[in-house]
């Protein structure tokens, strides 16, 4: 619904602009410009949704040979002990605790298409522990703020985007994305946990930070010290050593598990095929909107009041661009997805801004779509804190996603 309502607006303000250029200042060539921007916009849109296919065939693919072959299954086993510490009010054995994991499991691989379906069934199971229907516990607010806030090891389809926009090395936003995801949600966690006055100095939940955090620093200590151009190799080199890994750690599991490795490819490929087609008509919209919003100059507006305020402070103003990508997602992943896009297009997918849009978009969620989705499937309408935990978590995201592109990318 919010972004409904983004969308009308889009198009509402930038005609009343044009209108204002056209009668006061004798602008006569705004509305054919207007018109021309939306067309190249919309084959845009198409030309980049029709890129996506090959990868998202490819990707949903391989995933699918992970999810037969029941790696996600391995992966839950393997964090269980953290998230139980996370969720003292489910008890021990209840079926919410292997539907919770799942859905985290299937979210860190980048099965969204898994996910959501099992992220429901865990809401409804937390559901039938919930003595006020329509009042939120503390575990549907932790399940949500973490959904909201949640790792995703590999940002498959910002990749993608990337690479059908011809970046040069469409993976060297992984590492920066992976750090700035992770921050957002031990935001997310560490909010909800001071407001349920959950312990987190825990043995499984020390043992995941330091997991993490050693990560971090080991990525940024072996990198800081590269000159920039380096930098951006390197990062590159690890992203994709890291995905061609999990691809090949993948289908040899399949193979080990006695799976017809070739038909869970296809089966899965057939799911990217309609996932990418069905990108088309979402992509095509915002983009066409957000055409006519900057043809108009409303975007520039935007961007140069904030420039603007963050040159008084004298701070450089190269992130303003990519903001407004953060802003959008919490209201909607396709909206930021094609305010990412526009910021690639208008200044390059290789340049400082687009790749701090890929990050911001493969670092944070859709807050407002997750609440609504999951706690309208239960009926649940006092939220409490989770809005704000959500939020939280998405502007610290958006900050370290900010930092994280000028220690990689300068």
């Amino acid at each position: 619904m919010a972004l409904n309502y983004v969308w009308i607006a889009f198009f509402i303000i930038a005609f009343i602009v044009a209108l204002i250029k056209l009668i006061f200042f004798g602008d006569t060539e705004i509305f054919s410009n207007l018109i021309n921007g939306m067309f190249d916009s919309a084959k845009t849109g198409a030309e980049l949704s029709l890129g996506l296919i090959g990868i998202m065939t490819f990707w949903l693919g391989i995933m699918k040979i992970g999810e037969q072959a029941g790696m996600i299954s391995v992966f839950a086993r393997g964090v269980n002990p953290f998230f139980s510490k996370l969720f003292p009010g489910v008890p021990k054995g209840h079926p919410a605790n292997g539907s919770i994991i799942m859905n985290f499991s299937a979210n860190m691989l980048g099965l969204d298409n898994a996910a959501t379906p099992v992220g429901l069934k865990a809401m409804k199971e937390l559901q039938e522990l919930n003595p006020e229907k329509e009042t939120a516990t503390n575990a549907q607010i932790m399940f949500l703020v973490l959904n909201t806030a949640g790792i995703t090891l590999i940002p498959t389809s910002v990749i993608a985007l990337r690479l059908a926009s011809g970046a040069q090395n469409p993976a060297d936003i992984f590492i920066p994305s992976l750090i700035g995801t992770f921050i957002s949600f031990v935001s997310g966690m560490l909010a909800v946990a001071a407001f349920q006055k959950i312990n987190l100095f825990k043995l499984p939940i020390l043992v995941f930070f330091s997991f993490f955090i050693g990560l971090m620093f080991l990525l940024y200590f072996g990198l800081k010290d590269l000159p920039p151009d380096q930098m951006e190799k390197v990062a590159g080199l690890i992203g994709g050593l890291l995905i061609f890994s999990i691809i090949i750690l993948f289908i040899v599991y399949g193979a080990a598990k006695k799976i017809n490795v070739y038909n869970s490819f296809i089966e899965g490929a057939k799911e990217g095929f309609t996932t990418a087609v069905m990108i088309i008509p979402f992509l095509i919209a915002i983009l066409v909107a957000i055409s006519a919003f900057r043809t108009t100059g409303c975007m520039d507006y935007i961007v140069g009041g904030i420039e603007h305020a963050v040159a008084f402070f004298g701070l450089d103003t190269r992130f303003v661009p990519a903001v407004p990508v953060g802003l959008m997602k919490t209201l909607s992943g396709g909206g930021a997805r094609g305010l990412m896009v526009d910021v690639m297009q208008t200044y390059g997918v290789d340049s400082f801004q687009g790749r701090l849009a890929s990050i911001i978009q493969g670092s944070s969620e859709t807050t407002f779509y997750v609440l609504a989705v999951y706690f309208g499937s239960v009926g649940i309408k006092n939220t409490k804190y989770a809005l704000t935990c959500g939020l939280l978590a998405d502007l610290v995201g958006l900050i370290a996603a900010i930092v994280l592109a000028y220690i990689f990318f300068g």
